[in-house]
């Protein structure tokens, strides 16, 4: 899939200033959060933390521009740009070439890329696909370098794969039956092939399974970058965009259907006819009811489910996908802790690179290339 680089200048929706805004719009400082791929509804915590004025109370007028993974990195180390989303490798690998950047919030909590597959094939590890076919985007990226790790976890060569590059078409390729299995973002990509396999347009498909890599070893994914000088020498800066981001990721987990609402001035073809929008307003209603009473993660998770039961008795597949894959990115965005990133999955996924050769043993310390010191307090 080509990356497109696109600039959405943000007009903050009608809203009053609460009384913990302590800013007024005059001294609100300008921000571009640079992000990859394209305006999409899993990039609803920034949406939330823009739409819903977390930004705008934390004192900053934020606005999102979409690049490439290693653009973001050169601009957020150069100090061009303050804040960046990218994956833990594209960290590790600037870090290699001498990048000043830091890692100061993990957003995805689980690593989203796995490999789905028909469910009627017997796979309960890696093992039982190694005489598969077996499609991946390329030899590059998330998903190249979690494959490997799961590879090397299992004591497999690449030679013993048939592994075939596809791009990012894995709902067309794998049901024209071009491979038998795919390595994806499981958030996505199996929930698509799912609605093809619902409407008889996935060959002999009828159901897909999938093997998570997060499911076998950690690995650090996407999150929050910015560079080492402002963290430095201003980090009360850093830590209240973390905060208002983190506001942004929490509303978008405790209620979908507000996150799905204001997300969709961002998101050009979102789909949210009248009856959809007027569903969703009244969901979110009562989540708010809901979240009043302070339940436990565990009964917001039930309740994130039964009202998703609730719109698929009204709305067709096609109307619901982007939200059935906002729920699926909710799985791998939640935790006790937002944010926390662990140094095990550092290690693991510096492991994975010096493996791919791409960078050399002993070339970076990933203990110093992130920091957990700029999470509200209290997370």
């Amino acid at each position: 899939m080509k990356h497109t680089t696109r600039v959405i200048s943000v007009g903050m929706l009608a809203l009053l200033l609460t009384p913990l805004s302590i800013f007024a719009q005059d001294d609100l400082q300008e921000e571009t959060l640079l992000m990859t791929f394209i305006p999409n509804i899993q990039f609803a915590p920034t949406y939330v933390a823009i739409g819903a004025g977390y930004f705008e109370e934390a004192g900053f007028d934020v606005s999102v521009e979409y690049l490439d993974e290693p653009n973001v990195v050169d601009l957020v180390a150069a100090e061009e740009n303050s804040f960046g989303i990218v994956s833990g490798e594209q960290v590790i690998l600037a870090a290699s070439q001498g990048r000043p950047i830091v890692y100061v919030y993990e957003w995805f909590q689980q690593f989203p890329i796995g490999i789905v597959y028909p469910s009627d094939m017997e796979v309960e590890s890696i093992d039982d696909l190694t005489d598969s076919r077996i499609g991946i985007p390329g030899r590059f990226g998330a998903t190249y370098s979690g494959f490997t790790t799961l590879l090397d976890s299992a004591g497999i060569d690449q030679s013993d794969i048939s592994l075939e590059e596809i791009g990012f078409a894995a709902p067309e390729v794998f049901c024209v039956g071009a491979v038998d299995a795919s390595v994806i973002y499981v958030n996505n990509e199996p929930l698509q092939i799912q609605n093809r396999a619902n409407s008889d347009d996935c060959g002999d498909v009828t159901d897909v399974s999938v093997l998570a890599i997060g499911d076998i070893i950690d690995l650090v994914s996407n999150g929050i970058i910015t560079n080492q000088t402002l963290a430095e020498e201003n980090p009360e800066q850093v830590s209240a965009f973390i905060a208002a981001y983190n506001s942004g990721l929490q509303l978008a987990i405790n209620n979908p259907a507000q996150a799905y609402l204001t997300s969709a001035p961002f998101i050009e073809g979102l789909p949210l006819d009248d009856d959809f929008r007027m569903a969703l307003e009244t969901l979110a209603d009562e989540q708010d009811a809901l979240l009043a009473d302070e339940p436990t993660r565990e009964a917001i998770a039930e309740n994130r489910l039964a009202q998703y039961e609730t719109l698929a008795e009204q709305f067709d597949a096609q109307t619901l996908l982007q939200y059935e894959i906002l729920l699926a990115s909710i799985e791998l965005w939640d935790a006790d802790q937002l944010g926390f990133t662990d140094a095990d999955s550092w290690a693991n996924m510096r492991d994975t690179l010096i493996n791919l050769g791409q960078i050399e043993d002993g070339a970076v310390d990933v203990d110093t290339l992130y920091s957990n010191d700029f999470l509200p307090q209290g997370e």
